[in-house]
């Protein structure tokens, strides 16, 4: 059986920031000489997303993360861009001031986002998040991403 250890018997050896930009990786030394890592992240407040239905669950940032993982993963190079925008996306949520979020600031900051960096996601991601049903919907989109992106 491995001991367990506190981590306050443990040591730093070394600490430098996390590749996702926002947490903190530090490398420790047990009392017998054990190396282990631990990883900070700032805990923020929870918050409530408020769905179409009025229901009420707690944000996830894994959910949020394989949603736009699986509908545009395929258009970024690596898995940390599309970390960055999750980040990017908490950062203007949390920026609200609000314990309660709808659903909708939740896409529209994600769509915001997408449209910065990709265009192409930016409609794949619209397509599923309001549900197109007719190529009408996506000359819309188009049409309306072309106005926030020349404004």
């Amino acid at each position: 059986m491995t001991p367990q250890y506190k981590i306050g018997d443990s040591r730093v050896i070394e600490s430098r920031e996390g590749s996702d930009g926002v947490s903190i990786r530090r490398r420790r030394e047990s009392p017998d000489g054990k190396r282990f890592t631990t990883y900070e992240r700032i805990e923020k407040p929870n918050l409530a997303i408020i769905k179409k239905d009025g229901s009420r669950e707690l944000y996830d940032r894994d959910k949020l993360l394989t949603a736009v993982r699986r509908s545009v993963g395929k258009f970024f190079e690596s898995e940390m861009e599309i970390d960055q925008i999750i980040n990017k996306v908490e950062d203007s949520l949390y920026a609200l001031g609000e314990n309660e979020i709808p659903s909708r600031k939740v896409g529209e900051s994600v769509l915001d986002e997408l449209l910065e960096r990709n265009e192409i996601a930016y409609v794949r991601f619209a397509s599923v998040y309001y549900e197109f049903k007719t190529l009408d919907q996506f000359v819309e989109a188009i049409t309306a991403a072309k106005g926030k992106k020349s404004s």
